[in-house]
Protein backbone atom coordinates (compact mmCIF):
# COMPACT_ATOMS: atom_id res chain seq x y z
CA UNK A 1 0.00 0.00 0.00
CA UNK A 2 1.54 3.31 -0.89
CA UNK A 3 0.22 6.11 1.03
CA UNK A 4 0.76 9.87 0.17
CA UNK A 5 2.03 12.36 2.69
CA UNK A 6 -0.59 14.50 1.10
CA UNK A 7 -2.95 13.63 -2.51
CA UNK A 8 -5.06 16.56 -3.98
CA UNK A 9 -5.88 14.21 -6.43
CA UNK A 10 -8.40 12.44 -3.97
CA UNK A 11 -10.63 15.29 -3.49
CA UNK A 12 -14.59 13.34 -3.50
CA UNK A 13 -16.34 12.90 -6.93
CA UNK A 14 -19.20 15.65 -4.91
CA UNK A 15 -16.32 18.11 -4.37
CA UNK A 16 -14.97 17.73 -8.03
CA UNK A 17 -18.37 18.02 -9.24
CA UNK A 18 -19.37 21.53 -7.43
CA UNK A 19 -15.75 22.47 -8.67
CA UNK A 20 -16.49 21.75 -12.27
CA UNK A 21 -19.75 23.46 -12.33
CA UNK A 22 -18.56 26.43 -10.41
CA UNK A 23 -15.75 26.77 -13.32
CA UNK A 24 -18.70 26.26 -16.03
CA UNK A 25 -20.68 28.74 -14.43
CA UNK A 26 -18.08 31.78 -14.35
CA UNK A 27 -16.88 30.97 -18.05
CA UNK A 28 -20.94 31.40 -19.35
CA UNK A 29 -20.61 34.85 -17.08
CA UNK A 30 -17.30 35.89 -18.63
CA UNK A 31 -16.02 37.64 -15.37
CA UNK A 32 -12.38 36.51 -14.78
CA UNK A 33 -10.92 39.68 -12.25
CA UNK A 34 -13.04 40.86 -9.48
CA UNK A 35 -17.09 40.35 -9.47
CA UNK A 36 -19.64 38.83 -6.81
CA UNK A 37 -17.15 35.80 -6.18
CA UNK A 38 -14.96 37.69 -5.16
CA UNK A 39 -17.16 39.83 -2.81
CA UNK A 40 -18.79 36.49 -1.59
CA UNK A 41 -15.20 35.03 -0.47
CA UNK A 42 -14.58 38.27 1.39
CA UNK A 43 -18.36 38.10 3.43
CA UNK A 44 -17.63 34.70 4.11
CA UNK A 45 -14.11 34.85 5.35
CA UNK A 46 -14.83 37.92 7.54
CA UNK A 47 -18.31 36.22 9.15
CA UNK A 48 -16.27 33.00 9.32
CA UNK A 49 -13.43 34.64 11.49
CA UNK A 50 -15.40 37.38 12.49
CA UNK A 51 -12.75 40.03 10.89
CA UNK A 52 -13.96 43.55 9.89
CA UNK A 53 -12.04 43.45 6.88
CA UNK A 54 -10.68 40.78 4.57
CA UNK A 55 -8.80 41.62 1.39
CA UNK A 56 -8.02 38.89 -0.99
CA UNK A 57 -4.74 39.21 -3.03
CA UNK A 58 -2.60 37.02 -4.72
CA UNK A 59 -1.24 34.75 -2.45
CA UNK A 60 0.10 34.53 0.80
CA UNK A 61 3.62 35.91 0.33
CA UNK A 62 2.46 39.33 -1.40
CA UNK A 63 -0.12 39.64 1.69
CA UNK A 64 3.10 39.86 3.89
CA UNK A 65 4.60 42.17 1.67
CA UNK A 66 1.48 44.20 0.88
CA UNK A 67 0.92 44.03 4.89
CA UNK A 68 4.51 45.59 5.77
CA UNK A 69 4.01 48.23 3.07
CA UNK A 70 0.82 49.32 3.89
CA UNK A 71 2.49 50.03 7.35
CA UNK A 72 5.02 52.08 6.09
CA UNK A 73 7.72 49.70 6.47
CA UNK A 74 10.70 50.08 4.63
CA UNK A 75 14.94 50.99 4.23
CA UNK A 76 16.59 51.26 7.75
CA UNK A 77 13.39 49.38 9.58
CA UNK A 78 14.32 46.46 11.30
CA UNK A 79 11.52 43.31 11.83
CA UNK A 80 11.58 40.56 14.33
CA UNK A 81 11.10 37.22 12.56
CA UNK A 82 11.17 33.40 14.27
CA UNK A 83 13.94 31.42 13.32
CA UNK A 84 11.79 28.40 11.68
CA UNK A 85 9.21 29.43 9.52
CA UNK A 86 8.69 29.28 5.75
CA UNK A 87 11.10 31.21 4.02
CA UNK A 88 8.52 33.95 2.33
CA UNK A 89 8.06 35.39 6.12
CA UNK A 90 11.85 37.03 6.31
CA UNK A 91 11.42 37.45 2.04
CA UNK A 92 8.50 39.69 2.36
CA UNK A 93 10.54 41.91 4.97
CA UNK A 94 13.62 41.97 2.07
CA UNK A 95 11.74 42.74 -0.31
CA UNK A 96 10.42 45.95 1.04
CA UNK A 97 13.97 46.85 2.23
CA UNK A 98 13.87 46.34 5.38
CA UNK A 99 15.92 44.19 7.60
CA UNK A 100 14.38 40.80 9.24
CA UNK A 101 15.58 39.74 12.67
CA UNK A 102 16.08 36.18 13.92
CA UNK A 103 14.56 35.10 17.33
CA UNK A 104 14.77 31.73 18.54
CA UNK A 105 11.56 29.53 18.86
CA UNK A 106 10.26 27.80 21.47
CA UNK A 107 10.43 23.65 21.25
CA UNK A 108 7.29 23.62 19.28
CA UNK A 109 8.54 25.81 16.74
CA UNK A 110 6.13 29.19 17.94
CA UNK A 111 7.93 32.69 18.35
CA UNK A 112 10.40 32.58 21.84
CA UNK A 113 8.44 34.42 24.62
CA UNK A 114 11.56 36.73 25.18
CA UNK A 115 11.84 38.25 21.65
CA UNK A 116 11.34 41.67 23.00
CA UNK A 117 15.36 41.63 23.47
CA UNK A 118 15.86 42.32 19.91
CA UNK A 119 14.31 45.21 20.08
CA UNK A 120 16.60 48.34 19.08
CA UNK A 121 15.32 51.83 17.48
CA UNK A 122 14.99 50.80 14.40
CA UNK A 123 12.64 47.87 15.15
CA UNK A 124 9.07 48.30 13.41
CA UNK A 125 7.40 45.44 13.96
CA UNK A 126 7.26 41.78 14.88
CA UNK A 127 6.00 38.91 13.15
CA UNK A 128 4.76 35.75 14.68
CA UNK A 129 4.20 32.88 12.99
CA UNK A 130 1.23 30.53 14.02
CA UNK A 131 3.51 27.70 13.07
CA UNK A 132 1.58 24.27 11.75
CA UNK A 133 -1.61 25.65 12.91
CA UNK A 134 -1.09 26.12 16.26
CA UNK A 135 -1.22 29.76 17.60
CA UNK A 136 1.44 31.70 19.12
CA UNK A 137 -0.09 33.48 23.00
CA UNK A 138 -1.35 36.63 20.82
CA UNK A 139 -2.80 38.37 24.27
CA UNK A 140 0.77 38.56 25.50
CA UNK A 141 2.51 39.42 22.27
CA UNK A 142 -0.26 42.09 21.48
CA UNK A 143 0.70 43.86 24.63
CA UNK A 144 4.16 43.34 24.85
CA UNK A 145 3.91 44.87 21.38
CA UNK A 146 1.80 47.95 22.20
CA UNK A 147 4.43 49.05 24.86
CA UNK A 148 7.48 48.82 22.67
CA UNK A 149 5.36 50.47 20.02
CA UNK A 150 5.54 48.21 17.31
CA UNK A 151 3.19 46.82 14.79
CA UNK A 152 2.22 43.07 14.88
CA UNK A 153 1.70 41.15 11.98
CA UNK A 154 0.62 37.78 12.04
CA UNK A 155 1.72 34.68 9.57
CA UNK A 156 -1.10 32.94 9.81
CA UNK A 157 -0.91 31.39 6.75
CA UNK A 158 -0.99 27.39 8.19
CA UNK A 159 -3.51 29.18 10.79
CA UNK A 160 -6.77 29.57 9.01
CA UNK A 161 -9.18 28.24 11.30
CA UNK A 162 -7.26 28.43 14.55
CA UNK A 163 -8.86 30.64 17.46
CA UNK A 164 -8.06 31.57 20.46
CA UNK A 165 -9.74 33.02 23.29
CA UNK A 166 -12.68 33.25 20.17
CA UNK A 167 -10.41 35.48 18.46
CA UNK A 168 -9.45 34.21 15.04
CA UNK A 169 -5.62 33.63 14.18
CA UNK A 170 -5.30 36.81 11.81
CA UNK A 171 -7.47 39.16 13.60
CA UNK A 172 -4.97 39.98 16.85
CA UNK A 173 -2.26 42.22 15.00
CA UNK A 174 -2.49 45.51 12.85
CA UNK A 175 -2.30 42.97 9.75
CA UNK A 176 -2.74 39.09 9.98
CA UNK A 177 -1.76 37.39 6.41
CA UNK A 178 -3.21 34.03 4.78
CA UNK A 179 -2.43 31.90 2.41
CA UNK A 180 -5.12 29.76 0.41
CA UNK A 181 -2.02 27.89 -0.93
CA UNK A 182 -3.50 24.28 -2.55
CA UNK A 183 -2.10 22.14 0.77
CA UNK A 184 -3.38 24.52 3.50
CA UNK A 185 -6.55 23.84 4.95
CA UNK A 186 -8.34 25.87 2.94
CA UNK A 187 -6.60 25.89 -0.38
CA UNK A 188 -7.81 26.97 -3.35
CA UNK A 189 -6.64 25.07 -6.82
CA UNK A 190 -3.91 27.55 -7.67
CA UNK A 191 -2.15 30.91 -6.34
CA UNK A 192 -4.23 33.19 -3.76
CA UNK A 193 -3.74 35.02 -0.44
CA UNK A 194 -5.43 37.30 2.40
CA UNK A 195 -5.09 39.95 4.40
CA UNK A 196 -6.98 40.72 7.24
CA UNK A 197 -7.39 43.56 9.62
CA UNK A 198 -9.84 45.93 11.85
CA UNK A 199 -8.22 48.97 10.41
CA UNK A 200 -10.52 50.58 8.30
CA UNK A 201 -7.85 53.50 7.14
CA UNK A 202 -5.59 50.09 6.70
CA UNK A 203 -8.12 47.86 4.80
CA UNK A 204 -7.88 50.97 2.35
CA UNK A 205 -4.26 51.43 1.64
CA UNK A 206 -4.12 47.37 1.27
CA UNK A 207 -6.50 47.39 -1.77
CA UNK A 208 -4.89 50.51 -3.01
CA UNK A 209 -1.55 48.80 -2.79
CA UNK A 210 -2.80 45.47 -4.01
CA UNK A 211 -4.74 47.35 -7.40
CA UNK A 212 -2.24 49.78 -8.58
CA UNK A 213 -2.90 52.32 -6.01
CA UNK A 214 -6.21 52.85 -7.58
CA UNK A 215 -9.45 53.20 -5.93
CA UNK A 216 -10.99 53.45 -9.45
CA UNK A 217 -10.04 52.34 -12.97
CA UNK A 218 -7.34 54.99 -14.40
CA UNK A 219 -7.22 56.88 -10.63
CA UNK A 220 -3.60 55.86 -9.24
CA UNK A 221 -3.25 57.69 -5.26
CA UNK A 222 -0.14 56.27 -4.85
CA UNK A 223 2.55 53.16 -6.41
CA UNK A 224 0.77 49.92 -5.68
CA UNK A 225 1.33 47.00 -8.16
CA UNK A 226 -0.54 44.06 -9.45
CA UNK A 227 -1.64 41.57 -7.00
CA UNK A 228 -5.22 40.97 -6.86
CA UNK A 229 -6.47 37.38 -6.96
CA UNK A 230 -8.01 36.31 -9.86
CA UNK A 231 -11.91 35.82 -9.64
CA UNK A 232 -11.46 31.76 -10.37
CA UNK A 233 -9.80 31.06 -7.18
CA UNK A 234 -12.05 33.04 -5.16
CA UNK A 235 -14.99 30.74 -6.72
CA UNK A 236 -12.77 27.55 -6.26
CA UNK A 237 -12.89 28.90 -2.68
CA UNK A 238 -16.43 29.32 -1.81
CA UNK A 239 -16.63 26.03 -2.88
CA UNK A 240 -14.12 24.81 -0.97
CA UNK A 241 -15.45 26.93 2.64
CA UNK A 242 -18.70 24.67 1.91
CA UNK A 243 -16.54 21.61 3.30
CA UNK A 244 -14.20 23.43 5.47
CA UNK A 245 -15.75 22.63 9.07
CA UNK A 246 -16.48 18.66 7.80
CA UNK A 247 -12.64 18.93 7.19
CA UNK A 248 -11.44 20.12 10.18
CA UNK A 249 -13.37 17.50 12.03
CA UNK A 250 -11.63 15.25 10.19
CA UNK A 251 -8.22 16.37 10.79
CA UNK A 252 -8.88 16.15 14.24
CA UNK A 253 -10.20 12.77 14.45
CA UNK A 254 -6.98 11.55 12.73
CA UNK A 255 -4.81 13.56 15.29
CA UNK A 256 -6.27 11.82 18.16
CA UNK A 257 -5.73 8.45 16.36
CA UNK A 258 -2.45 9.63 16.01
CA UNK A 259 -2.19 10.92 20.29
CA UNK A 260 -3.68 7.60 21.39
CA UNK A 261 -1.75 5.25 19.82
CA UNK A 262 1.71 7.41 20.00
CA UNK A 263 0.99 8.62 23.74
CA UNK A 264 3.46 5.81 25.28
CA UNK A 265 6.21 6.03 23.00
CA UNK A 266 8.77 8.06 25.40
CA UNK A 267 11.16 8.72 22.64
CA UNK A 268 8.58 10.30 20.66
CA UNK A 269 7.77 14.15 21.45
CA UNK A 270 3.76 14.65 20.20
CA UNK A 271 2.12 18.01 18.72
CA UNK A 272 0.84 19.75 22.00
CA UNK A 273 -2.94 21.02 21.95
CA UNK A 274 -3.44 19.62 18.79
CA UNK A 275 -6.99 19.10 19.93
CA UNK A 276 -7.45 22.48 20.90
CA UNK A 277 -9.19 25.55 19.15
CA UNK A 278 -5.84 27.54 19.10
CA UNK A 279 -4.66 24.83 16.56
CA UNK A 280 -6.09 23.78 13.08
CA UNK A 281 -4.69 20.69 13.06
CA UNK A 282 -2.69 21.72 9.98
CA UNK A 283 0.07 19.51 10.67
CA UNK A 284 0.86 16.70 12.89
CA UNK A 285 4.83 16.96 13.59
CA UNK A 286 6.39 14.49 15.87
CA UNK A 287 9.74 14.72 17.12
CA UNK A 288 12.19 12.06 17.27
CA UNK A 289 16.20 11.96 17.71
CA UNK A 290 15.86 8.80 15.44
CA UNK A 291 14.01 11.10 12.38
CA UNK A 292 16.11 10.21 9.49
CA UNK A 293 16.07 6.32 10.65
CA UNK A 294 12.14 6.51 10.96
CA UNK A 295 11.50 8.26 7.63
CA UNK A 296 13.18 5.88 5.74
CA UNK A 297 11.67 3.06 7.64
CA UNK A 298 8.31 4.83 6.66
CA UNK A 299 9.00 5.09 2.81
CA UNK A 300 10.57 1.71 2.70
CA UNK A 301 6.54 0.85 3.76
CA UNK A 302 4.78 3.06 1.60
CA UNK A 303 4.40 5.55 3.78
CA UNK A 304 4.86 9.61 2.73
CA UNK A 305 6.20 12.26 5.48
CA UNK A 306 7.57 15.92 4.78
CA UNK A 307 9.87 17.73 7.01
CA UNK A 308 8.99 21.58 7.85
CA UNK A 309 11.18 22.66 7.86
CA UNK A 310 14.93 21.11 7.07
CA UNK A 311 16.78 24.35 7.31
CA UNK A 312 16.10 27.31 9.75
CA UNK A 313 16.35 31.23 8.08
CA UNK A 314 19.51 32.19 9.77
CA UNK A 315 21.52 29.28 7.86
CA UNK A 316 19.99 30.02 4.59
CA UNK A 317 22.32 31.54 2.00
CA UNK A 318 20.40 35.15 1.76
CA UNK A 319 19.93 35.49 5.11
CA UNK A 320 22.95 33.37 6.61
CA UNK A 321 23.80 35.23 10.17
CA UNK A 322 25.08 33.69 13.39
CA UNK A 323 23.07 33.29 16.56
CA UNK A 324 21.37 31.20 18.95
CA UNK A 325 18.81 28.97 17.73
CA UNK A 326 19.25 26.01 19.66
CA UNK A 327 15.07 25.50 19.83
CA UNK A 328 14.65 25.89 16.03
CA UNK A 329 17.68 24.27 14.48
CA UNK A 330 16.93 21.33 16.65
CA UNK A 331 13.35 20.80 15.47
CA UNK A 332 14.88 21.56 11.96
CA UNK A 333 16.42 18.41 12.80
CA UNK A 334 14.60 16.33 14.72
CA UNK A 335 10.62 16.98 13.78
CA UNK A 336 8.78 14.97 10.79
CA UNK A 337 5.58 15.91 9.37
CA UNK A 338 2.90 12.96 9.14
CA UNK A 339 0.04 12.17 6.77
CA UNK A 340 -2.95 14.51 7.95
CA UNK A 341 -5.59 15.68 5.78
CA UNK A 342 -9.62 14.71 4.76
CA UNK A 343 -8.63 12.55 2.27
CA UNK A 344 -6.92 10.08 4.23
CA UNK A 345 -8.90 6.43 4.53
CA UNK A 346 -9.48 4.95 8.12
CA UNK A 347 -7.52 2.01 7.32
CA UNK A 348 -4.38 4.42 6.04
CA UNK A 349 -4.49 5.94 9.21
CA UNK A 350 -4.26 2.18 11.05
CA UNK A 351 -1.17 1.15 8.79
CA UNK A 352 0.77 4.49 9.94
CA UNK A 353 0.01 3.52 13.16
CA UNK A 354 1.06 0.49 13.28
CA UNK A 355 4.39 1.24 10.94
CA UNK A 356 5.52 3.84 13.75
CA UNK A 357 4.58 1.23 16.60
CA UNK A 358 6.48 -1.39 14.59
CA UNK A 359 9.56 1.00 14.39
CA UNK A 360 10.25 2.01 17.95
CA UNK A 361 9.61 -1.81 19.19
CA UNK A 362 12.51 -2.73 17.05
Amino acid sequence: MKIPFLDLGRMEASLKHRLKERFSDLLDAGIFSGGKEVEALENSVCDFLKSSFSIPCANGTDALELALRALGIGPGDEVIVPAMTWVSTAEAVVMVGAKPVFWDTDEEGLLRKDWEKAVVSKSKAVIPVHLYGKMVEMADLTVKAKSLGLFVIEDAAQAYGSFQNGRAAGTWGDVGCLSFYPTKNLGALGEAGMCLTQDEFLAEKLRLLLNHGQPLRDQHELVGRNSRIDTIQAAFLNVMLEDFEANQQKRKTIAKRYLDAFSGIEELGLPSGILDSDHNAHLFVIQTEKRNELRDFLVKKGVGTAIHYPVILPEMKPFAIVGDFENARNLANIGLSLPLNPYLRSVEVDVIIECILAFFRK
